[in-house]
């Protein structure tokens, strides 16, 4: 039988997103801030996923010899460094996250039996590789605040409330949702990025955050006047918001998750559903204005 086991480290440094054939006004539109002299740190932090047959001790393998092999390959190397100048990789390609990620990949897999590097370059943004090329996954995390009341229109209030509970409310109630949005694509060998992090940012922010955030969603997003606005049906919402804006930038919008609070959330693989036809998109942006 096979089974993952998860080993979590953490490491701090510092990096810096420039590269010396764009003039310095070329550096600073591309990448802002990042290009502060002589860089800015994180406190990452770096879970290896590791995959194998169960020996008759119950182990995939020896978790004490994994954590040993982590350190001394990744943690000695990278831990108050400044990346750029630490690894050869930083020096043909910028430290991105999603680079980050791909090259502890590449300098681990001949020691362990590894299906997942996740790297977490804040609470707010990580990154995940899975061996797949020049293929990575870069997810950011934000938040809003609404209200939502779950009933049905065509059903009395004692039978939405036997089908929703307190959640049917007619005043409704509120949460502070936080939703990840997950994207893939290809690392660029120069950057070492799969897409813009202000572009998706601003994608997220524009299409999902100031159009959701302090609303009552029945009443304020048009789409939630005829679907009752549930976890699942909010984050399908979301995927199919979504879509069109992260192809326009260049990647592909690989899942949502909507945390409604601690006890409960949704998840949808986004390549896994359909999504509006242009004319559909179109007709639901005019109905928001």
């Amino acid at each position: 039988m096979k089974c993952i086991i998860n080993r979590r480290s953490q490491f701090s440094a510092s990096h810096r997103y420039w590269l010396p054939e764009l003039s310095p006004a070329e550096n600073l539109q591309r990448f802002g801030k990042c290009t502060t002299k002589p860089g800015h740190g994180h406190n990452y932090v770096l879970n290896v996923s590791l995959e194998g047959e169960l020996d008759p001790y119950g182990m995939v393998l020896d978790l004490a010899k994994a954590k040993a092999i982590i350190r001394q390959e990744i943690i000695d190397a990278l831990d108050f460094s400044y990346l750029n100048e630490t690894w050869p990789e930083f020096k043909k390609t910028l430290p991105t996250t999603e680079h980050v990620a791909q090259t502890i990949w590449q300098r681990l897999k001949t020691h362990l039996p590894i299906v997942d590097i996740q790297l977490f370059e804040t609470p707010e943004l990580w990154a995940n590789y899975k061996g797949n090329g020049m293929e990575a996954y870069l997810t950011v995390s934000d938040h809003f605040s609404a209200a939502h009341q779950l009933a049905l229109p065509q059903l009395s209030e004692e039978e939405n409330r036997a089908i929703y509970g307190k959640c049917a409310s007619p005043n409704g109630h509120g949460h502070n949702y936080q939703v990840e949005v997950t994207v893939k694509g290809q690392i660029d060998p120069r950057t070492g990025m799969i897409v813009d992090l202000g572009d998706l940012q601003s994608a997220i922010a524009h299409h999902v955050i100031e159009r959701f955030d302090h609303t009552f969603l029945n009443k304020d997003v048009p789409y939630f006047s005829s679907v009752v606005p549930t976890a699942e049906n909010i984050v399908i919402h979301i995927c199919h918001l979504l879509h069109q804006p992260v192809a326009d930038i260049g990647a592909t919008l690989h899942k949502v998750k909507l945390i409604e609070s601690p006890n409960n959330s949704a998840e949808v693989i986004a390549e896994s559903i359909d999504h509006p036809s242009k004319n559909e998109r179109s007709s639901q942006s005019l109905a928001a204005v």
